[in-house]
């Protein structure tokens, strides 16, 4: 009887080893969608604008099911971080309507996502966020470059294994390093961020001896340019390198990155000499990354033959999934509900562009809320969107997304005044082209790929400053632009003396370079020029301060001017034109 059992178990694993073996050698076809930096562009719709938008996670969810029905593909759905910050709705999840699972894992679970990886803005929700959201999560949120500081061990999922038909593909997971430049450290306690190029040799090794999978994919959250903000190939713990993780490492079949809300989809050379596809899709759910990787069993090799190819498809052309939309709408309307909720009146109309070409209403509303929230003598602002409007009349909650777009803390530091005219000084250097004469460019401006002008650094490092009264001269050499006159209270600025500066968290943890390369202030040195650190976000305050005002009328000081102005006012028209062609 024995002997008939063990016959039968043999006969039934070797029947089970057969099927496999027939099914693994038939050709196979994998499709990989991927999405990355949604910014909680889950619904069609813009609930800062109040308006329905044509670019969402419920138009992927509708391309994502067409895929699946296909039984000649396997499908494999994946996000690239940066979905927890953005629209309001993923705001009010992470900071309100906290007593219930977030939306984005309501949504995620729903549309069955197979793997994620951690971007820099999820973090930047928190702890108590990111922390609870991992949890909710039915897939695994990968980053292996960010490690438990007690554990040594990575704080996140490092990878993980996915299986089609016998096929298992790797996914590795990593982050952009650079989140200590940017963000408070009780944000990311206990976490450590190693180079990508370091952590990815580590895990690469590891994968292939541990799950001999037939497809490699990294899941970069990190953008294309290694050589943004002055950096280089060799530059160690890189912002953006997607790109050099498969140049300086071999195994990778596709890398996809984000971050930086680029379209890509090129191929590079591994040290191997082999064809890695990048891809990236932009951001706000405008567009999917899909890869077909075409699979042939090679007897000879005993391996799999590999065709990969990689487009981009645009969203705004897919309607939205009905059944996504109805399943949601409840927390829909609870978050149009909340980002309506009236909180002041504004008298008169205001614009972030204008914060671009001088002193302007925007900004120094910025500026005056700062001020009063920190009792600082000194702030420091820039514009985060460049084409921002808030008008004349009921100002809602959703309209403080428009005034201010990022989660930052305010911190309120210790500069002295040659500090503060060197941060200036390196904000200027940035901001304006020195001009010779009135036809040149007010805005430093560079030409990309296609020939087309932009600006040459990203507009939310055009720092400006209130509560000093001083001038920018536009024909003056670098370093020698800013000439501070006086307090704005009338006393004297003194380059020795220690002021009070209210700045955000951002630019105060040496974010765009003005504190650490303007101010020549060491980065380790930062957190000890910290005085005060709001326990909330800016955006926060800044509500509660409107709805204590009721009625604001924005105004702008001239604290600062640009000189000569009729240079300014003519090169200030040319430069609207060119950027803001719409108008």
């Amino acid at each position: 009887m024995i002997k008939k059992l063990l016959i039968l178990i043999i006969l039934a694993v070797a029947s089970s080893l057969f099927f496999l073996t027939l099914n693994k050698k038939n050709k196979l076809k994998i499709r990989i969608i991927e999405t990355t930096d949604v910014h909680g562009s889950i619904f069609p719709y813009d609930f800062i604008k109040n308006e329905k938008t044509d670019h969402s996670l419920a138009n992927v969810y509708t391309y994502v099911k067409e895929q699946r029905k296909n039984s000649d593909l396997e499908t494999i759905l994946l996000d690239n971080g940066d979905i927890l910050q953005g629209q309001p709705v993923v705001y009010y999840s992470n900071f309100e309507a906290t007593d219930r699972e977030h939306i984005c894992a309501q949504v995620m679970n729903f549309m069955q996502y197979d793997a994620g990886t951690v971007g820099n803005h999820d973090i930047e929700a928190g702890h108590p966020v990111y922390d609870k959201l991992s949890k909710e999560f039915n897939f695994p949120w990968l980053a292996a470059n960010a490690i438990n500081t007690k554990t040594g061990n990575p704080y996140f999922t490092p990878y993980t294994i996915i299986e089609r038909q016998g096929v298992k593909i790797a996914v590795l997971g990593l982050i952009t390093p650079a989140i200590p430049n940017w963000l408070p450290e009780n944000i990311w306690s206990g976490i450590e961020f190693e180079d990508m190029i370091v952590t990815s040799k580590k895990w690469i090794k590891i994968i292939k001896e541990k799950e001999q999978p037939d497809i490699i994919i990294g899941l970069f959250h990190s953008g294309i340019d290694y050589t943004y903000d002055n950096s280089t190939a060799e530059t160690y713990k890189n912002e953006n390198a997607t790109q050099l993780v498969p140049k300086n490492v071999d195994g990778f079949d596709v890398v996809f990155g984000g971050h930086d809300h680029q379209k890509y989809n090129f191929t590079v050379k591994s040290p191997d000499g082999s064809d890695v596809l990048i891809m990236d899709p932009r951001s706000y759910a405008r567009c999917m990354a899909v890869v077909d990787i075409e699979l042939s069993w090679n007897e000879e090799k005993n391996a799999w033959d590999k065709k990969i190819s990689g487009q981009i498809i645009d969203t705004d052309t897919i309607i939205p999934d009905k059944s996504f939309i109805n399943k949601f709408s409840d927390f829909f309307e609870e978050t149009k509900k909340y980002v309506n909720r009236e909180i002041g009146t504004f008298t008169k109309t205001i614009a972030s562009k204008d914060a671009l070409f001088g002193d302007s209403e925007f900004a120094d509303l910025i500026h005056t809320i700062q001020l009063k929230i920190s009792k600082a003598e000194i702030s420091f602002t820039a514009p985060l969107s460049y084409d921002s409007e808030i008008k004349k009349g009921n100002i809602y909650v959703r309209d403080m997304f428009n005034l201010y777009r990022y989660e930052n803390l305010l911190y309120t530091m210790r500069l002295s005044g040659k500090e503060v005219k060197n941060y200036l000084e390196y904000s200027v250097n940035l901001w304006f082209n020195r001009m010779q004469n009135k036809n040149d460019h007010l805005l430093k401006l560079k030409e990309n790929k296609e020939g087309n002008l932009h600006l040459a650094s990203a507009y939310y490092n055009f720092s400006s400053a209130a509560g000093i009264n001083y001038v920018v001269d536009l024909k003056a050499p670098e370093g020698e632009r800013v000439r501070i006159l006086k307090l704005s209270s009338g006393k004297e600025f003194d380059m020795n003396k220690e002021y009070l500066v209210a700045v955000n968290s951002y630019r105060g943890n040496g974010g765009g370079g003005h504190l650490i390369k303007g101010a020549g202030i060491p980065k380790d040195e930062l957190s000890e020029r910290v005085v005060h650190s709001t326990d909330k976000d800016l955006r926060y305050y800044m509500i509660k301060w409107i709805e204590e005002q009721k009625t604001i009328t924005p105004s702008c000081d001239h604290n600062w001017t640009l000189i000569p102005e009729t240079w300014y006012q003519k090169a200030k028209v040319k430069d609207m034109n060119l950027l803001f062609p719409e108008n």
